[in-house]
């Protein structure tokens, strides 16, 4: 298995380099909407000396962060395998020994995350340079604790995606679910505004849903703003849900899979 990875990687590595225009239209996507909600809340806190205790320096770090966090825990599954279940394609794929999206579309995610990463760097360097953020909380320690919690949103944002790609075995309405998925990862990940900042009624309920792993969890670790009680208790509620986010994957792909081979795609 771990062979098949490695080819897999160096096939999905080497088709994405062939598509650097395609990776430069996402980057931007990426890359619009943290870059403008750091340049309007520093300017906002520089203005009024501080946004309920968040100054223009705590801004800039934690966007500054959200970029690098928003790159590692993205992913485009929809974009590889809805196109490919609409228009019968896949069943190419369900004839090879491995599992089509476990494979070769974790595989691509992984790549194309790479790539992107790379080109993003230089970007990031920049905007170092320009808003010039104080990460002196930032300890090796708080990294290398954020590693597991980056990887852990990852496995968990990634079969979320799968299994709503794969509700494209039953309507073709499935990118409508996805940015209708996307804009609750927003609101609830702290992505728009750090979830310190939201009414209280959103924070309470974002504490509970998988959203705020993905980028408020992974980013408060950096910062060393979190205390222990508070890291054991959203990491175990991260493995709950991995483990929910497994079940409706595997149930969604089972049922899909029956329903594609039975019209006989």
């Amino acid at each position: 298995m771990l062979r098949i990875y490695q080819r897999l990687w160096q096939v999905n590595w080497a088709e994405q380099w062939q598509y650097r225009a395609n990776l430069l239209m996402y980057l931007l996507y990426w890359l619009v909407s943290p870059i403008v909600y750091l340049a309007v809340w520093t300017t906002v806190a520089n203005s009024q000396g501080s946004v309920k205790g968040f100054t223009a320096n705590d801004f800039a770090t934690y966007y500054m962060i959200l970029l690098i966090v928003d790159q590692l825990n993205s992913e485009i599954t929809i974009h590889l395998l809805a196109y490919k279940i609409q228009d019968g394609t896949l069943s190419g794929e369900l004839l090879k020994p491995i599992h089509p999206i476990l494979t070769n579309t974790l595989v691509n995610n992984l790549a194309f995350k790479a790539l992107t990463l790379m080109a993003m760097l230089p970007v990031w360097e920049i905007l170092f340079l320009l808003f010039r953020p104080d990460f002196s909380s930032v300890t090796p320690q708080s990294v290398l604790l954020a590693v597991p919690a980056i990887v852990l949103g990852f496995g968990i944002n990634f079969l979320f995606g799968a299994a709503i790609t794969c509700v494209a075995f039953w309507t073709t309405r499935v990118y409508a679910l996805s940015e209708f998925y996307y804009a609750l990862l927003i609101l609830f990940a702290g992505q728009f505004v750090p979830l310190d900042l939201m009414p209280p009624a959103i924070q309470t309920i974002a504490q509970y849903l998988p959203f705020q792993l993905l980028r408020y969890f992974p980013i408060q670790l950096i910062l060393g703003k979190l205390p222990p009680e508070v890291i054991a208790l959203d990491f175990a509620l991260g493995v709950f849900w991995l483990a929910v986010a497994v079940v409706i994957f595997r149930f969604v792909w089972r049922r899909g899979v029956k329903r594609f081979s039975a019209v006989g795609a």
